[in-house]
């Protein structure tokens, strides 16, 4: 049985109480690179977002899920399928943990690896990917502790500040 509870974190469905979260991450300028976005949300799409986060992802193409330690309530990070192909047997995956002082103490990689599990079981996927930052050194670690293979990069593909950036392409593979 896969379970979305690890040791140190779970994961949850996004709540109207994450309203002030979603909106701090969404907002957040340091992150838009890894998340492509250019502009802010307002807390009112994000109140609306929220009122559907309830559909399932067959119906969605997406799910994101709220990374919480276990003891706490409140989200420390945001894990995301999107892309979701029924079709296929794929979706994308990505992760984004909020405060730096959470990043690099296993948090993520904990999240990483019960998604990992819950795409290749419940939902049956055949392959996962996800697109990394050339120069994002800690994220492609952590994907290729998973097993992700680096397939391929694009060239000048991410615009950031005054410069392109290129941006890699990994893969996993159920065996």
């Amino acid at each position: 049985m896969v379970t979305l509870k690890g040791q140190n974190i779970y994961l949850r469905a996004l709540e109207p109480e994450d309203l002030e979260f979603v909106y701090a991450i969404e907002n957040d300028e340091t992150i838009w690179e890894v998340s492509n976005t250019i502009t802010p949300y307002s807390k009112f799409l994000i109140r609306q977002y929220l009122k559907n986060a309830h559909q399932d992802i067959y119906e969605a193409k997406q799910l994101r899920l709220a990374i919480c330690i276990n003891e706490k309530l409140e989200a420390i990070g945001l894990i995301d399928l999107f892309d979701f192909d029924v079709k296929n047997k794929r979706a994308g995956i990505g992760i984004i943990i909020q405060n730096e002082m959470n990043r690099n103490s296993g948090f993520g990689k904990e999240a990483l690896g019960l998604v990992i599990n819950y795409a290749f079981g419940p939902l049956q996927l055949h392959q996962l990917y996800a697109n990394i930052g050339t120069e994002n050194k800690a994220s492609m670690s952590l994907f290729t502790t998973f097993g992700f293979e680096k397939i391929g990069v694009k060239k000048d593909w991410n615009f950031s500040n005054t410069t392109f950036q290129d941006e890699a392409l990994f893969q996993l593979i159920k065996k």
